[in-house]
């Protein structure tokens, strides 16, 4: 065993160095996808902030520079939900290092309400422009031999939301999915994950704590409601920040996380009421 790991050397900290690394994550103009963007650009990455329209993403570039000051970044507005979108993104950012499947739309309604437009959008949106992205970066990223691929998916995935199957839905879609990716990609050095997020606080989950608990509560009352009523499994007893949602989308995309492939790794605080997804 010391000599099948002597190459590998020994780990004595966490600190991770992305410098000459390119990474996109999608979606990335605020929240979540947001706080990935400011993670991976710390840890020295070169990072593609993406959104659809280039109002959002010059915001989304004010934000970062104002947070990592030095950071190598770049902007490009596209629909990458549409096959179109990706192509223009492969078009303006022909490699990458890292991508992260972050884009996503959430909206509580009943399942019998939706039309069959709507579980079309939800499937294009939250998975196939993953799906897309993957298919344009895995090959390049194969060919040298390194590369991280990572789906944000939910708690929803595996816990079923009544008041958002079409979003569970889709988030299930994306455990196979990058498992699928990730057997694409065996002995290459190319990892593909699936990151479960739990119950986070976004401006988008502030609107959606208030559409179910009421919008005229003060946040903390109203956040404590939402997890005591509707997320009552979460160990934790309040929403995650999407900083350390972050955190772990930063250490899948390094080299410590070499042999952590075609898993869903868990960041829910606890939500999940199970030893596995």
């Amino acid at each position: 065993m010391i000599s099948a790991l002597a190459g590998l050397g020994m780990i004595t900290g966490m600190d991770i160095d992305l410098t000459g690394r390119t990474a996109l994550v999608t979606g990335s103009t605020k929240g979540i996808g947001l706080a990935i963007a400011a993670g991976l650009a710390r840890a020295g990455a070169s990072t593609v902030v993406n959104g659809r329209s280039k109002a959002s993403v010059d915001s989304a570039l004010d934000t970062l520079r104002s947070q990592v000051p030095g950071a190598k970044l770049q902007g490009v507005a596209a629909d990458v939900a549409t096959a179109d979108g990706a192509e223009t993104m492969r078009e303006q950012v022909p490699d990458l290092d890292i991508l992260v499947n972050n884009l996503g739309i959430f909206e509580a309604r009943p399942v019998l309400d939706i039309d069959d437009d709507e579980w079309r959008r939800y499937f294009e949106v939250n998975v196939l422009s993953g799906v897309r992205l993957a298919r344009l970066y895995l090959p390049g990223m194969t060919e040298r031999g390194w590369g991280r691929v990572q789906f944000i998916a939910s708690d929803s995935a595996v816990v079923t939301p009544e008041e958002m199957v079409h979003y569970g839905m889709s988030k299930t879609a994306l455990l196979a999915v990058s498992r699928g990716y990730a057997k694409a990609a065996a002995g290459t050095g190319v990892t593909v994950n699936t990151v479960l997020a739990g119950p986070t606080h976004t401006a988008g989950v502030e609107k959606f704590v208030g559409e179910l608990v009421g919008d005229d509560l003060p946040w903390d009352e109203a956040q404590r409601r939402f997890m005591a009523e509707h997320r009552p499994n979460s160990l934790l007893k309040r929403l995650i920040e999407p900083e350390e949602i972050a955190n772990m989308v930063v250490y899948l995309s390094s080299e410590h996380a070499s042999a952590t492939t075609g898993g869903a790794v868990r960041v829910d605080g606890g939500y999940v009421d199970a030893i596995l997804p």
